[in-house]
């Protein structure tokens, strides 16, 4: 089950959003939920669960060039 938040974005991020396609759309939101959920249920700093994500992107092949390709993607 999925519900609907609002999150204020900047505006080139908001528009990068609303062009890319539906597939990245996807990853992105299944990423922004990750991240949430680690953020929110971590004793720990942003900084180090971002550091952590990174990593085990990394370990599951998401190259730093990848990552940047994926959010490049117009």
């Amino acid at each position: 089950m999925t519900e609907t938040i609002t999150i204020p974005l900047d505006s080139d991020a908001a528009r990068l959003y609303s062009q890319a396609p539906a597939d990245v759309q996807k990853k992105f939101r299944l990423l922004v939920g990750l991240w949430l959920r680690e953020f929110i249920e971590s004793p720990r700093s942003l900084e180090v669960v971002m550091d952590e994500i990174g990593r085990k992107a990394e370990q599951r092949g998401l190259t730093a060039e990848a990552l940047e390709t994926l959010l490049d993607a117009e």
